[in-house]
């Protein structure tokens, strides 16, 4: 993921996505440089407009979490009880198996 960071970064910063710039940022942010990895992602990006690619990108647009309703709330207990009841009722059934 650092890789994807640093290649955006030097894409913001109108810099040249090359092997050279790519090892400079991942050293600058105190990481380890991976040659294998620098030399995979700038291969992937040849020919890939960036800027492009950011468009085209599916954002899914995140929605606040509501608060739920009260009647909701309601709802949820008298199906807890009606489960209950009926855990009773087996128990109880069960029971008169060994009675």
């Amino acid at each position: 993921m650092e890789y994807v960071h640093a290649v955006l970064l030097l894409h913001s910063a109108k810099q040249p996505v090359s092997e050279e710039n790519l090892k400079k940022v991942i050293a600058a942010a105190g990481l380890q440089v991976d040659e294998a990895r620098v030399k995979a992602m700038v291969a992937a990006l040849e020919g890939v407009n960036i800027d492009e690619a950011i468009k085209s990108a599916a954002v899914p647009a995140v929605a606040a979490p509501s608060a739920p309703a009260a009647p909701a709330k309601t709802e949820e207990k008298k199906e807890e009880k009606v489960e209950e009841k009926k855990e009773e009722e087996a128990l109880a059934g069960l029971g008169a198996l060994f009675g």
